[in-house]
């Protein structure tokens, strides 16, 4: 029996939208005017491996179910723009849902 890919999908959503939101902040602070990059440095790689993790979510849930690649490229693109992973994630769980096969 395989393992469904939206739960590690929806966690990575979530972290991903929260680190990105965080390193808007760092990003601030840093080119603002409290100029500290300390902040930055941290958050910066985190939110890049977070990343990587939700590309593979986004493929494992996209292969199990079947979507087309254009779906995986949109969803894939909501992990880099502020509040769109939250968006994103909503709807690629009514989609998954409404095309869920029930057994």
């Amino acid at each position: 029996m395989r393992r469904d890919a939206l739960p590690f999908y929806r966690v990575m959503a979530y972290l991903t939208g929260v680190v990105l939101l965080l390193l808007c902040v760092a990003m601030f602070v840093r080119y603002g005017p409290p100029g500290d990059a300390t902040m930055s440095r941290t958050v910066s790689p985190i939110h890049g491996w977070l990343y990587v993790i939700y590309l593979i979510a986004t493929g494992f849930l996209v292969h199990q179910r079947g979507w087309k690649a254009s779906w995986a490229i949109l969803v894939a693109l909501a992990g880099t723009v502020p509040f769109a992973s939250f968006v994103a994630e909503r709807f690629v769980v009514r989609k998954a849902r409404e095309t869920e096969r029930v057994r």
